[in-house]
């Protein structure tokens, strides 16, 4: 029976409002104007786009044209493929809108590779590239989609927009489908954006649900890339994920994109790489686009130009990140809802349980029609009631014999039969179509009836029906191993692509940004900018977003947003570029009371300011001035020596001043007494080094980017000096800077840690030339910062199996021994000494490791490795080398009887 869908405003909860016959309309006893009229008209037509263009309904995931092109899809099904020009055609006998519309949604649907098998150009969506002419491309429903979308039986339907035709209001769709190809749509004072999800974390997740499990879901993209879900907030309103391309260092001067952002195109990609290079945001000499059967965006780098600052300035400044916000809205009992896609997926689950029992129920009905008919077909044939018939002169005679005669051996419920009761009992009324049947029966197969075989058929069927009864009386495990099933047979192939982050590291715009401008500062006039090339002194390169920061002689200090030329105030004493939130760069400076005579000194920092607003670092007394000053980017603290004026009554007028003695405090402290008496010159006797400590750097084992956030995996306490030590797989180590802006290749590393003067590198490796399992532990030799060494040797079968940084690792390790698989352990300090890196190692055993893995050894408390030590967290590291003071970073001012400085 036909059923007719609502799309009424009513459906909305939009009261009626009828005309009356002087063309107004009548609501609740009042006169509706012409304009009220309009707006009824607006609601209908905003309820007809919510629930019959753009908005998908939550039992089948589809909307309207989707629908209707799966249901033309599945009329034409036979198997082979259709041309795409065939099935718009046939579409739109069902949808009442144009060809281009169809087409370009069954192009959609073709491109997720999920409900439609594809033939021919169907374009690309990592390149954007449009799919051919339909006349030229091919479709057919995929096995998937016949499987979990189409049952006739279990079909609710409606009549087409034209009344010539039916279609399904919905599709007894049995998968969450809406989850696992996403969609997206705007309506009328709505929209819509659910994300795609992986197909086989949606199964484990509707089994997980069957189960009464709380579950969690989150999106993955045909296109690969990364997420960072931190926000995703169930998909629901408010709720945001970042995207993030693959990029990969093919070597220091190029840059591979492998994966894309979820919307993103290779093309679009190119583009705004290029816009952003245009701009001088990131430099690049070259960018190819090596797009085959996988992506590959090939960026050739700049001179000069480091890897890893260039991959943050691709995700501050390109499309290789994008964000995005989704919004869960769909259909349920024709109004729009806003959901999560936990609460999307229950209700999908929910639904397909149903529809489950309901092709449960109708199987079973089916069984007991096909086992009753055997059943009187065996009375009726082995009890030679045909032979009763033979005298009857009318149809009506006939049916009254045949009824009566099967009386004697079958029992209807209306009978009340008791056990003793020896008919076969019937689960329903005998009816006169059970008759009529029996007499259609031919002579030929009562003729050829075999008892045997009819017994058989029978008990077939009994067997197939208790199965079918089982699956309605455990609804729920049926339920899973339908999704196992699923699983099984559709789930290859189909495992996550997209890489999922719990938060991606923040990227400070400032600091990745490209150096595409110069810093000039005229000292005597004041100005600071870009464009004092002529008349200015050149301070450092910068980008053209960077804050400067400006200290002068009379002790203020401001931080202004670079341009061609900012007057910032003159007798400038040091200018830099600043970094907002900077806790390492220390202030070191002298200054003197204008009231009181007092110099005083402190150490400072500036890590928030508000831009173009001066800041006094004195007591703001007139005639206040900086006697000494000195930028520290690693908190050094240096030794001074102060000179006192010599008519002043002090006994010792020349002394040593340290400022490793005084604490780092904010900006607007007074700072401590250094002398009452007046100064005549303060100069640097000796370069110091850090007083704050060493910095905990963690790295993401995501990006593996370096952080200080406690990230990822712990490397250590870093001072001046230290350096990071990178074991790779392809047998090569690195020692290298701890930048902050580093980024390792996380699939790449075999281990990673701070480099310690008495630290070993323990491996073990495939040796290609005299083919049997080596193992070598050295110590780093190479001065060569930033440069691999290989550590083993250069044959093509090499092969690194191991390697760790460990003091006494130990290993369990397989191999097979004339097809007989094997295993050993062995405590590799104890196997070995520690030879030169260059040495081949000794021999474990004479054939190819099958695998290896590390054991846990507990060690004694007096040997456990050192996560931070006292020295480590409270001071420096003794060894690290002095900091040279340049020109712009310290200055001596010889005080004269004028009060005049000069700048060294």
């Amino acid at each position: 029976m036909a059923k007719s869908q609502d799309t009424s405003p009513d459906n909305l909860g939009i009261p009626p409002v009828e005309p009356n016959g002087n063309g107004h309309s009548h609501a609740e006893g009042h006169i509706i104007t012409i304009s009220g009229m309009y707006e009824n008209y607006f609601l209908d037509y905003a309820s007809y786009v919510i629930l019959e263009r753009a908005v998908p309904a939550i039992e089948d995931g589809l909307k309207p044209v989707q629908r209707r092109i799966l249901h033309a899809m599945f009329e034409k099904e036979d198997g082979r493929y259709n041309k795409v020009a065939n099935i718009i055609g046939n579409t739109m006998q069902y949808h009442p809108h144009g060809d281009a519309a169809i087409g370009d949604a069954l192009v959609n649907l073709g491109q997720k590779e999920l409900m439609i098998d594809t033939q021919g150009n169907w374009g690309d969506y990592r390149t954007g590239d449009s799919a051919a002419a339909p006349r030229y491309i091919e479709a057919r429903l995929s096995k998937f989609a016949l499987e979990v979308a189409f049952n006739p039986q279990t079909t609710e339907w409606q009549l087409s927009y034209d009344g010539r035709k039916r279609e399904p209001i919905s599709l007894p769709m049995k998968f969450p489908m809406i989850l696992a190809q996403g969609t997206d749509g705007i309506a009328v004072g709505l929209s819509t954006k659910i994300l795609p999800h992986n197909f086989i974390e949606l199964c484990k997740a509707s089994m997980d649900i069957l189960k009464g499990k709380r579950v969690k879901i989150y999106p993955d993209f045909q296109t690969g890339g990364m997420i960072d879900v931190t926000d995703y907030n169930g998909g629901e309103r408010g709720g945001k994920i970042k995207c993030r391309a693959k990029i990969e260092k093919a070597d220091k001067n190029v840059l591979l994109v492998k994966e894309l952002p979820y919307g993103v195109t290779v093309s679009s990609l190119i583009d705004s790489i290029t816009k952003a290079a245009e701009k001088g945001k990131i430099k690049i000499k070259k960018i190819d686009d090596n797009t085959a059967a996988e992506v590959e965006i090939s960026i050739e780098l700049a001179p000069g130009v480091s890897p890893d600052v260039a991959v943050d300035a691709l995700y501050a400044f390109t499309d290789c990140e994008s964000s995005i916000s989704p919004n869960a809205c769909i259909i349920v009992d024709n109004k729009p809802i806003f959901t999560t896609v936990e609460e999307i997926l229950r209700i999908s689950t929910e639904n397909t349980k149903d529809l489950l029992r309901q092709e449960l129920e109708i199987k079973k009905h089916e069984l007991e029609e096909k086992w009753l008919f055997s059943s009187l077909e065996k009375i009726f044939i082995e009890n030679r009631i045909y032979h009763q018939i033979e005298e009857c002169e009318s149809w009506e005679a006939v049916i009254e014999v045949i009824y009566r005669e099967m009386r004697k051996y079958v029992a209807t419920p209306s009978d009340h039969a008791g056990a003793s009761d020896k008919r076969l009992k019937l689960f329903r009324e005998l009816t006169d179509d059970d008759i009529t049947r029996l007499t259609e029966i031919r002579i030929k197969r009562i003729s050829k009836y075999n008892s045997f075989k009819a017994d058989e058929l029978i008990e077939k069927i009994i067997e197939e029906l208790e199965e079918t009864q089982h699956h309605l009386d455990n609804l729920t495990d049926y339920a899973i191993a339908w999704f196992q099933n699923l699983l099984d047979k559709y789930g290859k192939g189909r495992e996550r692509r997209t890489i999922i982050s719990g938060g991606f590291e923040s990227i400070e715009i400032a600091q990745v940004a490209a150096n595409n401008a110069k810093l000039y500062v005229d000292r005597k006039e004041g100005f600071i900018g870009m464009g004092l090339k002529k008349e200015g002194e050149f301070v450092c390169d910068c980008s053209d977003i960077d804050d400067i920061i400006v200290f002068r002689k009379d002790g203020k200090f401001l931080v202004s947003r670079i341009s061609d030329k900012t007057f910032v105030g003159k007798d400038i004493i040091h200018v830099d570029v600043w970094k907002k939130g900077d806790e390492r760069t220390t202030y070191n400076m002298m200054y003197l009371d204008g009231k009181t005579g007092i110099t005083r000194a402190k150490r400072f920092n500036v890590t928030a300011i508000t831009r173009d607003k001066e800041y006094d670092l004195t007591t703001g007394t007139p005639n206040s001035k900086l006697l000494y000053f000195t930028a520290n980017p690693n908190g050094e603290a240096e030794l001074v020596t102060i000179t006192l004026s010599p008519s002043c009554p002090a006994r010792i007028k020349i002394f040593d001043y340290g400022f490793a003695d005084l604490d780092i405090k904010g900006r607007g402290s007074q700072g401590n007494i250094v002398t009452k008496y007046p100064v005549k010159k303060v100069v640097l006797k000796e370069a110091g080094q850090s007083t704050i400590g060493a910095i905990k750097i963690w790295m993401d084992e995501v990006s593996g980017r370096l952080n200080n956030d406690e990230r990822g995996k712990f490397l250590g306490a870093f001072d001046t000096g230290d350096q990071i030590l990178a074991v790779y797989n392809d047998g090569t180590y690195e020692t290298t800077d701890f930048e902050m802006t580093r980024r390792f290749e996380v699939k790449d590393l075999a281990a990673i840690t701070k480099l310690k003067p008495d630290t070993v590198i323990s491996a073990v490796y495939f040796e290609g030339n005299k083919e049997w399992t080596v193992v070598k532990r050295f110590q780093v030799e190479t001065n060569t910062t930033g440069q691999r060494f290989q550590f083993i040797t250069d044959h093509k079968s090499s092969k690194l199996y191991f390697a760790s940084t460990e003091e006494t690792p130990v290993i369990k390790y397989s191999y097979k021994e004339k097809n007989q698989k094997h295993e050993g352990e062995v405590n590799l300090a104890e196997f070995i000494d520690v030879k030169g890196w260059k040495a081949t190692g000794n021999k474990l055993i004479d054939y190819k490791i099958l695998s290896v893995k590390e054991l846990e050894v507990k060690k004694p408390a007096s040997e456990e490795a050192e996560s931070l030590t006292a020295e480590e967290e409270q001071k420096t590291d003794k060894t690290a080398p002095q900091q040279k003071l340049h020109a712009g970073d310290s200055i001596d001012l010889d005080v004269d009887t004028k009060g005049q400085g000069k700048l060294f």
